[in-house]
């Protein structure tokens, strides 16, 4: 890890090479050169690294059911079985990687520190692939992974799994732990559900913390509609219709009660915006993007029944992120449907925050978060 922390965080995170690279991709789909994720994707291949074993990690890139992940085994030789952590990166279902640096410098330390082995997701993005692609190979891992003949290939106790995921990462992960849990066919189960400011509901984007970040670096608004509407389809009316708040279906409507933030959310994360039921109905939406308010892709509408089944939640949320109130609101949802969940809100802290942790952007934000992740789960895991 190169660099030195800084000592105090920023209130407002440096953008400007967030700002250039998104410039770069707004001129080159303009022009017709390339599709805006396709040179976001481009761009950010820059920070990928080779697999690289160490004095306390081996690290190897290979495929779990046909699904290309990175391992990250410690080398510990203590006695007894390992931790297990399934991590699916950010990055919006459309760019990222698990072979990112950042990730990567997680992956190693949570492996080291852990005594874990940590299984991260290299799974389809878009706009080549929409929902549910990105969910079924998260799934279908996950799924490989729990076999009692893979858990005892890597010497993984199997009451000690967790599934955890940032951003879009949280958001898949999230699903997973809702759906696999219902899955017959599944041997093993999962013990936590780790979720880093993640991406929870597709129907409100008027919430808060959407309406106080709107033009907040690194996830603005604007940019996390574009994540959500590509997730589904190519199709630039649905961003159109996300923008305007004309996406709403009377499928939405029912739906409306799972994500109503005036009753969901502590007064502090409330303050003093008024509550409006969400959007105008479309009555082509369904068909046109059938799977929008699925909860395989929006976790947070699930049904309180399905809610109570789900193993213990670690949930961040940042201050400075549109995404803060999913996450809050998910708290609230999933301890009313009896489910544990530990709640950590940084008050100083922005989307992306636990990314910048490598030189030239290792900040101290950054770091507390990634020590205190690992941290809870040394203690709980």
């Amino acid at each position: 890890m190169g660099g030195s922390a800084l000592l105090l965080p920023p209130r407002r995170p440096p953008s400007r090479w967030v700002q250039c690279r998104s410039a770069k991709a707004e001129l080159t789909e303009l022009i017709g050169l390339k599709h805006y994720m396709e040179v976001m994707m481009v761009l950010t291949a820059a920070e990928t690294v080779a697999p690289a074993s160490d004095e306390n990690v081996t690290v190897m890139d290979t495929t779990f059911n046909k699904v290309p992940v990175r391992v990250y085994v410690p080398s510990s030789r203590n006695l007894g079985l390992r931790r297990a952590v399934v991590y699916v990166h950010g990055g919006g279902w459309c760019i990222g990687s698990a072979k990112m640096q950042p990730y990567d410098v997680l992956s190693r330390k949570s492996a080291a520190e852990l005594n874990a082995v940590i299984v991260s997701v290299e799974y389809r993005l878009a706009p080549e692939h929409h929902f549910p692609d990105q969910f079924n190979d998260v799934y279908t891992v996950v799924k490989y992974f729990l076999q009692h003949d893979v858990l005892a290939q890597y010497l993984v106790d199997p009451g000690r799994v967790a599934v955890s995921g940032d951003s879009a990462g949280g958001n898949l992960a999230a699903a997973v732990a809702q759906q696999i849990q219902e899955d017959p066919e599944v041997q093993g189960e999962i013990k936590i559900q780790a979720l880093i400011y993640p991406a929870l509901q597709t129907i409100d984007f008027n919430t808060p913390s959407y309406q106080q970040n709107a033009n907040m670096p690194i996830l603005p608004k604007s940019l996390m509609l574009r994540f959500w509407s590509e997730y589904f389809s190519r199709d630039k009316s649905l961003l159109r219709n996300m923008m305007s708040d004309s996406h709403m279906t009377l499928e939405s409507r029912r739906l409306s009660d799972l994500v109503n933030w005036s009753v969901l959310l502590p007064q502090k994360f409330r303050k003093s915006y008024r509550y409006v039921l969400p959007g105008r109905e479309n009555s082509d939406f369904s068909a046109k993007v059938p799977g929008i308010f699925d909860p395989r892709a929006a976790p947070l509408l699930a049904g309180d029944e399905k809610l109570k089944a789900l193993p213990w939640a670690y949930i961040v949320t940042c201050e400075y992120d549109v995404l803060r109130d999913d996450g809050a609101m998910y708290v609230m949802r999933l301890e009313k449907a009896g489910v544990r969940v530990t709640h950590e809100h940084y008050e100083d802290g922005f989307h992306g925050a636990m990314m910048f942790i490598t030189w030239p952007t290792d900040f101290a934000i950054g770091q507390k978060m990634m020590s205190r992740y690992i941290d809870w789960l040394q203690k709980n895991l």
